[in-house]
Protein backbone atom coordinates (compact mmCIF):
# COMPACT_ATOMS: atom_id res chain seq x y z
CA UNK A 1 0.00 0.00 0.00
CA UNK A 2 3.13 2.46 0.13
CA UNK A 3 2.79 3.18 -3.35
CA UNK A 4 -0.38 4.88 -2.83
CA UNK A 5 0.37 7.25 -0.51
CA UNK A 6 -1.48 6.66 2.48
CA UNK A 7 -0.06 9.75 3.93
CA UNK A 8 -2.68 11.92 1.93
CA UNK A 9 -5.42 10.23 3.93
CA UNK A 10 -4.57 10.23 6.97
CA UNK A 11 -6.86 12.34 9.00
CA UNK A 12 -8.81 13.64 5.98
CA UNK A 13 -12.54 14.23 7.25
CA UNK A 14 -14.51 11.70 4.33
CA UNK A 15 -18.52 11.85 3.38
CA UNK A 16 -19.17 8.26 1.72
CA UNK A 17 -23.03 8.91 0.65
CA UNK A 18 -25.04 5.82 0.81
CA UNK A 19 -24.51 2.57 1.88
CA UNK A 20 -24.95 -0.93 -0.15
CA UNK A 21 -22.84 -1.49 -2.87
CA UNK A 22 -20.48 0.79 -3.17
CA UNK A 23 -20.82 2.73 -0.07
CA UNK A 24 -19.69 -0.06 2.61
CA UNK A 25 -16.44 -1.03 0.58
CA UNK A 26 -15.18 2.88 -0.14
CA UNK A 27 -16.15 2.92 3.93
CA UNK A 28 -13.99 0.36 4.62
CA UNK A 29 -11.10 1.56 2.41
CA UNK A 30 -10.85 5.08 3.69
CA UNK A 31 -10.96 3.60 7.19
CA UNK A 32 -8.13 1.48 6.62
CA UNK A 33 -5.81 4.10 4.79
CA UNK A 34 -6.30 6.37 7.81
CA UNK A 35 -9.38 8.44 6.59
CA UNK A 36 -12.15 10.08 9.23
CA UNK A 37 -15.31 8.48 7.83
CA UNK A 38 -18.83 9.28 7.60
CA UNK A 39 -21.40 7.72 6.12
CA UNK A 40 -24.31 9.02 5.29
CA UNK A 41 -27.73 7.72 4.12
CA UNK A 42 -31.39 8.51 3.34
CA UNK A 43 -32.94 4.81 5.01
CA UNK A 44 -33.00 3.90 7.99
CA UNK A 45 -34.24 0.54 7.85
CA UNK A 46 -33.61 -2.82 9.21
CA UNK A 47 -31.27 -3.82 6.43
CA UNK A 48 -29.25 -0.09 6.57
CA UNK A 49 -29.19 -0.37 10.79
CA UNK A 50 -27.42 -3.97 10.42
CA UNK A 51 -24.73 -2.16 7.63
CA UNK A 52 -24.62 0.22 10.44
CA UNK A 53 -23.23 -1.52 12.63
CA UNK A 54 -21.13 -3.30 11.08
CA UNK A 55 -19.87 -0.26 10.47
CA UNK A 56 -19.84 1.30 13.55
CA UNK A 57 -17.80 -1.76 14.83
CA UNK A 58 -14.88 -0.41 12.76
CA UNK A 59 -15.03 2.88 14.35
CA UNK A 60 -16.78 4.47 11.35
CA UNK A 61 -19.52 7.02 12.21
CA UNK A 62 -22.73 6.72 10.49
CA UNK A 63 -26.01 8.72 10.26
CA UNK A 64 -29.42 7.01 8.97
CA UNK A 65 -32.35 9.29 7.88
CA UNK A 66 -30.31 12.31 6.91
CA UNK A 67 -28.56 11.89 3.49
CA UNK A 68 -28.92 15.67 2.92
CA UNK A 69 -26.72 17.47 5.21
CA UNK A 70 -23.40 18.33 4.46
CA UNK A 71 -21.21 16.76 8.33
CA UNK A 72 -19.24 19.69 9.64
CA UNK A 73 -15.64 19.52 8.23
CA UNK A 74 -16.00 17.65 5.49
CA UNK A 75 -13.01 17.74 2.67
CA UNK A 76 -14.63 14.84 0.47
CA UNK A 77 -17.57 13.14 -0.64
CA UNK A 78 -17.71 9.48 -1.92
CA UNK A 79 -20.98 8.77 -3.23
CA UNK A 80 -22.83 5.94 -4.50
CA UNK A 81 -23.33 6.18 -8.25
CA UNK A 82 -27.02 6.13 -8.18
CA UNK A 83 -26.90 9.14 -5.81
CA UNK A 84 -28.66 12.32 -8.49
CA UNK A 85 -26.37 15.31 -8.87
CA UNK A 86 -29.18 17.74 -7.95
CA UNK A 87 -29.54 16.13 -3.98
CA UNK A 88 -29.03 18.56 -1.52
CA UNK A 89 -26.12 17.38 -0.05
CA UNK A 90 -23.89 18.15 -3.09
CA UNK A 91 -25.41 22.01 -3.53
CA UNK A 92 -24.29 22.18 -0.21
CA UNK A 93 -20.96 20.40 -1.16
CA UNK A 94 -20.36 23.16 -3.82
CA UNK A 95 -21.61 25.69 -1.95
CA UNK A 96 -18.68 25.16 0.31
CA UNK A 97 -16.24 23.91 -2.35
CA UNK A 98 -16.10 20.32 -1.04
CA UNK A 99 -14.98 17.91 -4.46
CA UNK A 100 -17.63 14.88 -5.17
CA UNK A 101 -16.19 11.57 -6.39
CA UNK A 102 -17.61 8.06 -7.21
CA UNK A 103 -16.38 4.68 -6.38
CA UNK A 104 -14.94 4.85 -9.41
CA UNK A 105 -13.05 7.81 -9.21
CA UNK A 106 -11.87 6.66 -5.84
CA UNK A 107 -10.98 3.38 -7.22
CA UNK A 108 -8.92 5.06 -10.14
CA UNK A 109 -7.10 7.34 -7.80
CA UNK A 110 -6.10 5.02 -5.42
CA UNK A 111 -4.10 2.74 -8.41
CA UNK A 112 -0.83 2.45 -7.74
CA UNK A 113 2.12 3.23 -10.23
CA UNK A 114 2.13 0.18 -12.03
CA UNK A 115 -1.15 -0.84 -12.39
CA UNK A 116 -3.13 -2.61 -14.88
CA UNK A 117 -4.83 -0.50 -17.32
CA UNK A 118 -7.85 -0.13 -18.11
CA UNK A 119 -10.04 -1.24 -21.18
CA UNK A 120 -13.50 0.47 -20.51
CA UNK A 121 -17.33 -0.21 -22.06
CA UNK A 122 -20.18 2.38 -21.40
CA UNK A 123 -23.20 2.74 -24.00
CA UNK A 124 -27.30 2.35 -23.32
CA UNK A 125 -27.20 -1.49 -24.09
CA UNK A 126 -24.74 -4.95 -23.86
CA UNK A 127 -22.42 -3.22 -21.79
CA UNK A 128 -22.13 -6.56 -19.78
CA UNK A 129 -22.10 -8.52 -22.44
CA UNK A 130 -19.50 -6.59 -24.13
CA UNK A 131 -17.32 -6.15 -20.89
CA UNK A 132 -17.93 -10.11 -20.48
CA UNK A 133 -16.80 -11.02 -24.35
CA UNK A 134 -13.88 -8.83 -23.57
CA UNK A 135 -12.44 -10.62 -20.58
CA UNK A 136 -12.86 -13.65 -22.34
CA UNK A 137 -11.22 -12.47 -25.24
CA UNK A 138 -8.12 -11.48 -23.36
CA UNK A 139 -8.14 -14.39 -21.06
CA UNK A 140 -7.68 -16.53 -24.17
CA UNK A 141 -4.82 -14.54 -25.08
CA UNK A 142 -3.16 -15.58 -21.92
CA UNK A 143 -3.56 -12.17 -20.23
CA UNK A 144 -4.37 -11.78 -16.49
CA UNK A 145 -7.92 -10.02 -16.13
CA UNK A 146 -11.11 -9.43 -14.70
CA UNK A 147 -14.83 -8.23 -15.79
CA UNK A 148 -15.20 -5.22 -13.15
CA UNK A 149 -16.99 -2.08 -12.62
CA UNK A 150 -20.75 -1.82 -13.04
CA UNK A 151 -20.82 -5.83 -13.62
CA UNK A 152 -21.28 -6.22 -10.08
CA UNK A 153 -17.70 -6.76 -8.66
CA UNK A 154 -16.32 -3.99 -7.30
CA UNK A 155 -13.09 -1.67 -9.25
CA UNK A 156 -12.09 -0.85 -5.62
CA UNK A 157 -11.70 -4.30 -4.59
CA UNK A 158 -9.98 -5.56 -8.06
CA UNK A 159 -7.49 -2.48 -7.44
CA UNK A 160 -6.52 -2.93 -3.81
CA UNK A 161 -6.81 -6.77 -4.04
CA UNK A 162 -4.39 -9.47 -3.79
CA UNK A 163 -4.52 -10.61 -6.94
CA UNK A 164 -2.28 -9.09 -9.98
CA UNK A 165 -3.89 -7.96 -13.03
CA UNK A 166 -2.83 -7.38 -16.84
CA UNK A 167 -5.26 -5.07 -17.43
CA UNK A 168 -9.01 -4.65 -16.91
CA UNK A 169 -12.00 -4.99 -18.51
CA UNK A 170 -14.15 -2.48 -17.08
CA UNK A 171 -18.15 -1.28 -17.42
CA UNK A 172 -19.46 1.90 -16.68
CA UNK A 173 -22.86 3.48 -16.08
CA UNK A 174 -23.56 6.95 -16.65
CA UNK A 175 -23.74 7.61 -13.45
CA UNK A 176 -20.79 5.89 -12.39
CA UNK A 177 -18.87 8.01 -15.45
CA UNK A 178 -20.60 11.51 -14.18
CA UNK A 179 -19.04 10.95 -10.75
CA UNK A 180 -15.37 10.06 -12.43
CA UNK A 181 -14.03 13.53 -13.88
CA UNK A 182 -10.53 11.92 -14.12
CA UNK A 183 -10.74 8.51 -15.24
CA UNK A 184 -8.23 8.09 -18.46
CA UNK A 185 -8.86 4.64 -19.95
CA UNK A 186 -6.36 2.84 -21.86
CA UNK A 187 -8.98 2.49 -25.04
CA UNK A 188 -12.99 2.79 -24.09
CA UNK A 189 -16.33 2.27 -26.66
CA UNK A 190 -20.04 4.05 -26.18
CA UNK A 191 -21.49 1.09 -27.87
CA UNK A 192 -24.68 3.20 -28.73
CA UNK A 193 -27.04 5.85 -27.19
CA UNK A 194 -30.77 5.65 -26.50
CA UNK A 195 -32.86 7.60 -24.28
CA UNK A 196 -32.44 6.21 -20.60
CA UNK A 197 -32.03 7.56 -17.10
CA UNK A 198 -33.00 10.53 -18.10
CA UNK A 199 -34.97 11.26 -15.06
CA UNK A 200 -31.64 11.23 -13.15
CA UNK A 201 -29.50 13.13 -15.89
CA UNK A 202 -32.30 15.72 -16.71
CA UNK A 203 -31.63 15.79 -20.53
CA UNK A 204 -30.72 13.49 -23.61
CA UNK A 205 -27.59 15.73 -23.87
CA UNK A 206 -26.58 15.36 -20.41
CA UNK A 207 -27.08 11.69 -20.55
CA UNK A 208 -24.71 11.60 -23.78
CA UNK A 209 -22.56 14.01 -22.20
CA UNK A 210 -21.72 12.06 -19.38
CA UNK A 211 -21.44 8.95 -21.77
CA UNK A 212 -18.56 10.11 -23.85
CA UNK A 213 -16.90 10.85 -20.38
CA UNK A 214 -15.37 7.55 -21.04
CA UNK A 215 -13.06 8.58 -23.93
CA UNK A 216 -11.24 11.49 -22.00
CA UNK A 217 -7.74 10.72 -22.44
CA UNK A 218 -7.71 7.86 -24.14
CA UNK A 219 -4.51 6.75 -25.07
CA UNK A 220 -4.77 4.35 -28.15
CA UNK A 221 -8.45 4.16 -29.27
CA UNK A 222 -11.95 5.29 -29.20
CA UNK A 223 -14.13 2.35 -30.41
CA UNK A 224 -17.19 3.95 -31.75
CA UNK A 225 -20.35 2.16 -33.41
CA UNK A 226 -20.68 3.37 -37.14
CA UNK A 227 -24.83 2.64 -37.46
CA UNK A 228 -25.18 5.48 -34.46
CA UNK A 229 -23.70 8.49 -35.27
CA UNK A 230 -24.13 10.15 -31.63
CA UNK A 231 -21.55 7.70 -30.34
CA UNK A 232 -19.11 8.95 -33.56
CA UNK A 233 -20.06 12.72 -32.53
CA UNK A 234 -18.78 11.89 -28.71
CA UNK A 235 -15.22 10.67 -29.89
CA UNK A 236 -14.97 13.98 -32.40
CA UNK A 237 -15.60 16.47 -28.67
CA UNK A 238 -13.60 13.96 -26.94
CA UNK A 239 -9.50 15.38 -25.43
CA UNK A 240 -7.78 12.46 -26.33
CA UNK A 241 -3.78 12.15 -26.02
CA UNK A 242 -2.15 12.26 -29.40
CA UNK A 243 -2.13 8.96 -31.42
CA UNK A 244 -4.87 8.02 -30.19
CA UNK A 245 -7.36 6.56 -32.88
CA UNK A 246 -11.23 6.33 -33.79
CA UNK A 247 -12.18 3.23 -34.51
CA UNK A 248 -15.54 1.85 -35.31
CA UNK A 249 -17.35 -1.09 -35.80
CA UNK A 250 -19.98 -2.23 -38.15
CA UNK A 251 -22.58 -5.11 -39.26
CA UNK A 252 -21.48 -3.74 -42.48
CA UNK A 253 -18.07 -4.19 -44.73
CA UNK A 254 -15.72 -2.07 -43.05
CA UNK A 255 -13.86 0.52 -44.35
CA UNK A 256 -10.33 1.16 -43.11
CA UNK A 257 -10.26 1.97 -38.96
CA UNK A 258 -12.99 -0.28 -38.85
CA UNK A 259 -13.72 -3.53 -38.23
CA UNK A 260 -16.68 -5.47 -39.74
CA UNK A 261 -18.68 -8.44 -40.95
CA UNK A 262 -17.53 -9.87 -44.74
CA UNK A 263 -19.60 -12.98 -45.64
CA UNK A 264 -20.06 -13.92 -42.34
CA UNK A 265 -16.31 -13.32 -41.07
CA UNK A 266 -15.53 -10.78 -38.56
CA UNK A 267 -12.56 -9.20 -40.18
CA UNK A 268 -10.68 -6.01 -38.56
CA UNK A 269 -9.14 -3.61 -40.66
CA UNK A 270 -8.01 -1.18 -38.15
CA UNK A 271 -5.00 -3.00 -36.27
CA UNK A 272 -3.39 -4.25 -39.35
CA UNK A 273 -0.51 -3.35 -41.61
CA UNK A 274 -1.58 -1.18 -44.46
CA UNK A 275 -5.47 -0.99 -43.53
CA UNK A 276 -5.69 0.54 -46.98
CA UNK A 277 -5.62 -3.02 -48.48
CA UNK A 278 -5.54 -5.66 -46.16
CA UNK A 279 -7.84 -7.43 -43.81
CA UNK A 280 -7.68 -9.72 -40.36
CA UNK A 281 -10.12 -12.67 -40.62
CA UNK A 282 -10.49 -12.54 -36.36
CA UNK A 283 -14.07 -15.34 -36.16
CA UNK A 284 -16.65 -16.63 -37.74
CA UNK A 285 -20.39 -14.95 -36.89
CA UNK A 286 -21.06 -18.76 -36.15
CA UNK A 287 -18.66 -17.79 -32.80
CA UNK A 288 -20.78 -15.19 -31.45
CA UNK A 289 -23.64 -16.93 -28.84
CA UNK A 290 -26.39 -15.80 -29.74
CA UNK A 291 -25.37 -15.22 -33.30
CA UNK A 292 -28.48 -11.82 -33.39
CA UNK A 293 -27.11 -8.35 -35.12
CA UNK A 294 -26.48 -6.86 -32.01
CA UNK A 295 -25.01 -9.20 -30.23
CA UNK A 296 -22.55 -9.30 -33.23
CA UNK A 297 -22.15 -5.84 -33.09
CA UNK A 298 -21.25 -6.27 -29.10
CA UNK A 299 -18.58 -8.95 -29.87
CA UNK A 300 -17.30 -6.51 -32.19
CA UNK A 301 -16.83 -3.94 -30.15
CA UNK A 302 -15.51 -6.24 -27.91
CA UNK A 303 -12.49 -7.56 -30.27
CA UNK A 304 -11.65 -3.72 -31.25
CA UNK A 305 -10.90 -3.14 -27.63
CA UNK A 306 -9.10 -6.38 -27.48
CA UNK A 307 -6.66 -5.97 -30.79
CA UNK A 308 -6.00 -2.33 -29.52
CA UNK A 309 -4.45 -3.77 -26.17
CA UNK A 310 -2.57 -5.95 -28.98
CA UNK A 311 -4.49 -9.15 -28.69
CA UNK A 312 -3.62 -11.50 -31.61
CA UNK A 313 -6.60 -12.48 -33.68
CA UNK A 314 -7.06 -15.97 -32.69
CA UNK A 315 -7.34 -15.12 -29.36
CA UNK A 316 -10.53 -13.03 -30.67
CA UNK A 317 -11.88 -16.58 -32.13
CA UNK A 318 -11.05 -18.00 -29.31
CA UNK A 319 -12.53 -15.85 -26.68
CA UNK A 320 -15.51 -15.52 -28.49
CA UNK A 321 -16.14 -19.77 -28.75
CA UNK A 322 -15.56 -20.02 -24.79
CA UNK A 323 -17.59 -17.33 -23.67
CA UNK A 324 -21.78 -17.99 -22.29
CA UNK A 325 -23.73 -14.94 -22.33
CA UNK A 326 -25.74 -14.16 -18.86
CA UNK A 327 -28.95 -15.50 -18.19
CA UNK A 328 -31.89 -13.82 -19.35
CA UNK A 329 -30.62 -12.37 -22.75
CA UNK A 330 -31.92 -13.64 -25.79
CA UNK A 331 -31.99 -17.24 -24.38
CA UNK A 332 -33.42 -19.96 -26.34
CA UNK A 333 -35.70 -21.82 -23.79
CA UNK A 334 -37.05 -24.48 -26.06
CA UNK A 335 -38.25 -25.21 -29.15
CA UNK A 336 -42.33 -26.85 -29.31
CA UNK A 337 -44.03 -27.84 -31.86
CA UNK A 338 -41.66 -25.83 -34.37
CA UNK A 339 -42.55 -22.49 -32.43
CA UNK A 340 -39.00 -21.34 -30.70
CA UNK A 341 -39.13 -20.07 -27.27
CA UNK A 342 -36.64 -17.27 -26.31
CA UNK A 343 -36.10 -15.33 -23.21
CA UNK A 344 -34.93 -11.58 -23.52
CA UNK A 345 -35.83 -10.63 -19.89
CA UNK A 346 -33.05 -8.22 -20.04
CA UNK A 347 -34.54 -5.92 -22.38
CA UNK A 348 -35.86 -3.40 -19.94
CA UNK A 349 -36.21 -0.54 -22.38
CA UNK A 350 -37.16 0.29 -26.11
CA UNK A 351 -33.51 0.48 -27.41
CA UNK A 352 -33.21 -2.87 -26.15
CA UNK A 353 -35.74 -4.68 -26.97
CA UNK A 354 -36.03 -3.23 -30.47
CA UNK A 355 -32.71 -4.70 -31.33
CA UNK A 356 -33.86 -8.61 -30.00
CA UNK A 357 -37.15 -8.11 -32.53
CA UNK A 358 -34.59 -8.01 -35.11
CA UNK A 359 -32.96 -10.82 -34.54
CA UNK A 360 -36.18 -12.55 -35.47
CA UNK A 361 -38.83 -12.89 -38.83
CA UNK A 362 -41.84 -13.82 -37.37
CA UNK A 363 -42.37 -13.17 -33.83
CA UNK A 364 -45.64 -13.09 -30.70
CA UNK A 365 -44.19 -10.36 -28.50
CA UNK A 366 -44.94 -10.50 -24.68
CA UNK A 367 -44.09 -7.57 -23.33
CA UNK A 368 -45.12 -4.55 -20.70
CA UNK A 369 -44.39 -3.58 -17.83
CA UNK A 370 -42.96 -0.62 -15.89
CA UNK A 371 -42.39 2.25 -18.56
CA UNK A 372 -40.24 4.52 -16.97
CA UNK A 373 -41.74 7.29 -18.63
CA UNK A 374 -40.40 5.84 -22.25
CA UNK A 375 -42.83 6.17 -25.50
CA UNK A 376 -43.33 3.11 -27.73
CA UNK A 377 -44.48 4.28 -31.23
CA UNK A 378 -40.58 4.42 -33.05
CA UNK A 379 -39.81 0.73 -31.42
CA UNK A 380 -43.60 -0.74 -32.54
CA UNK A 381 -43.01 0.99 -36.58
CA UNK A 382 -39.55 -0.22 -36.67
CA UNK A 383 -41.24 -3.97 -35.61
CA UNK A 384 -44.22 -4.12 -37.14
CA UNK A 385 -43.61 -6.15 -40.24
CA UNK A 386 -42.20 -8.67 -37.75
CA UNK A 387 -45.24 -8.93 -35.60
CA UNK A 388 -47.57 -12.05 -35.54
CA UNK A 389 -49.56 -11.16 -32.26
CA UNK A 390 -48.46 -9.42 -29.14
CA UNK A 391 -49.62 -10.84 -25.48
CA UNK A 392 -49.20 -7.32 -23.18
CA UNK A 393 -48.61 -7.50 -19.61
CA UNK A 394 -48.22 -5.13 -16.95
CA UNK A 395 -48.79 -1.74 -15.23
CA UNK A 396 -48.20 -0.01 -18.17
CA UNK A 397 -49.19 -2.19 -20.88
CA UNK A 398 -51.71 0.12 -22.21
CA UNK A 399 -49.09 2.43 -23.71
CA UNK A 400 -47.62 -0.38 -25.90
CA UNK A 401 -51.08 -1.10 -26.69
CA UNK A 402 -52.14 2.49 -28.32
CA UNK A 403 -48.72 2.70 -29.90
CA UNK A 404 -49.58 -1.20 -31.63
CA UNK A 405 -53.15 0.35 -32.41
CA UNK A 406 -51.23 3.49 -34.49
CA UNK A 407 -48.61 1.54 -36.25
CA UNK A 408 -49.44 -1.99 -36.25
CA UNK A 409 -53.25 -2.32 -36.35
CA UNK A 410 -53.44 -5.38 -38.05
CA UNK A 411 -51.51 -7.63 -35.95
CA UNK A 412 -53.79 -9.26 -32.86
CA UNK A 413 -53.43 -8.60 -29.30
CA UNK A 414 -54.41 -10.00 -26.14
CA UNK A 415 -53.93 -7.93 -23.22
CA UNK A 416 -53.76 -9.33 -19.80
CA UNK A 417 -55.59 -7.36 -17.12
CA UNK A 418 -53.41 -8.43 -13.91
CA UNK A 419 -50.13 -7.65 -12.39
CA UNK A 420 -49.57 -10.69 -10.33
CA UNK A 421 -46.74 -13.44 -11.09
CA UNK A 422 -49.14 -15.90 -12.36
CA UNK A 423 -49.86 -13.73 -15.58
CA UNK A 424 -46.71 -14.88 -17.01
CA UNK A 425 -47.92 -18.40 -17.48
CA UNK A 426 -51.21 -17.13 -18.59
CA UNK A 427 -48.92 -15.13 -20.90
CA UNK A 428 -47.03 -17.47 -22.69
CA UNK A 429 -50.61 -19.33 -22.74
CA UNK A 430 -51.76 -17.20 -25.29
CA UNK A 431 -48.80 -16.75 -26.74
CA UNK A 432 -48.51 -20.61 -27.88
CA UNK A 433 -52.34 -19.59 -29.34
CA UNK A 434 -50.92 -17.15 -31.27
CA UNK A 435 -48.10 -18.97 -32.76
CA UNK A 436 -47.67 -21.25 -35.82
CA UNK A 437 -44.61 -23.47 -36.87
CA UNK A 438 -41.60 -21.22 -37.91
CA UNK A 439 -43.12 -17.87 -35.37
CA UNK A 440 -40.51 -17.12 -32.34
CA UNK A 441 -42.48 -16.69 -28.90
CA UNK A 442 -40.18 -13.75 -27.88
CA UNK A 443 -40.42 -11.88 -23.91
CA UNK A 444 -38.93 -8.69 -24.56
CA UNK A 445 -40.71 -6.33 -22.38
CA UNK A 446 -39.34 -2.88 -22.98
CA UNK A 447 -40.29 -2.16 -19.72
CA UNK A 448 -38.15 -2.62 -15.53
CA UNK A 449 -40.31 -5.58 -14.22
CA UNK A 450 -40.40 -4.22 -10.69
CA UNK A 451 -44.71 -3.70 -11.40
CA UNK A 452 -44.56 -7.34 -10.97
CA UNK A 453 -41.72 -8.88 -10.12
CA UNK A 454 -38.58 -8.60 -7.52
CA UNK A 455 -35.98 -8.19 -11.29
CA UNK A 456 -35.67 -9.01 -14.67
CA UNK A 457 -33.78 -12.16 -13.57
CA UNK A 458 -37.13 -13.57 -11.83
CA UNK A 459 -39.59 -12.65 -14.91
CA UNK A 460 -37.64 -14.09 -16.93
CA UNK A 461 -37.36 -17.42 -14.77
CA UNK A 462 -40.91 -17.17 -14.43
CA UNK A 463 -41.38 -17.25 -18.64
CA UNK A 464 -38.73 -20.27 -18.81
CA UNK A 465 -41.27 -22.13 -16.42
CA UNK A 466 -43.90 -21.02 -17.54
CA UNK A 467 -42.80 -22.63 -21.31
CA UNK A 468 -40.77 -25.97 -19.08
CA UNK A 469 -44.66 -26.36 -18.10
CA UNK A 470 -46.18 -26.04 -21.36
CA UNK A 471 -43.47 -28.45 -23.01
CA UNK A 472 -44.58 -30.93 -20.27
Amino acid sequence: MGSRKVTDWQGKNVTVAGLGVSGIPAARVLHGLGANVTVVNDGDDARAREQAAELLELGVAVRLGDGATLPESTELIVTAPGWKPDKPLFTAAAAAGVPVWGDVELAWRLRGPDAAPWLCVTGTNGKTTTTQMLASILTAAGLRTAAVGNIGVSLLDAVLGEERHDVLAVELSSYQLHWAPSLRAHSATVLNLAPDHLDWHGSMEAYAKDKGRVYEGNRVACVYNVADKATEDLVREADVEEGCRAVGFTLGTPGPSQLGVVDGILVDRAFVENRQKNAQELAEVSDVDPPAPHNIANALAAAALARAFGVPARAVRDGLRAFTPDAHRIAHVADLDGVAYVDDSKATNTHAAEASLAAYESIVWIAGGLAKGATFDELVAKSAKRLRGVVLIGADRALIREALTRHAPQVPVVELDRTDTGAMPAAVQEARGLAVEGDTVLLAPACASMDMFVNYNQRGDAFAEAVRELGA
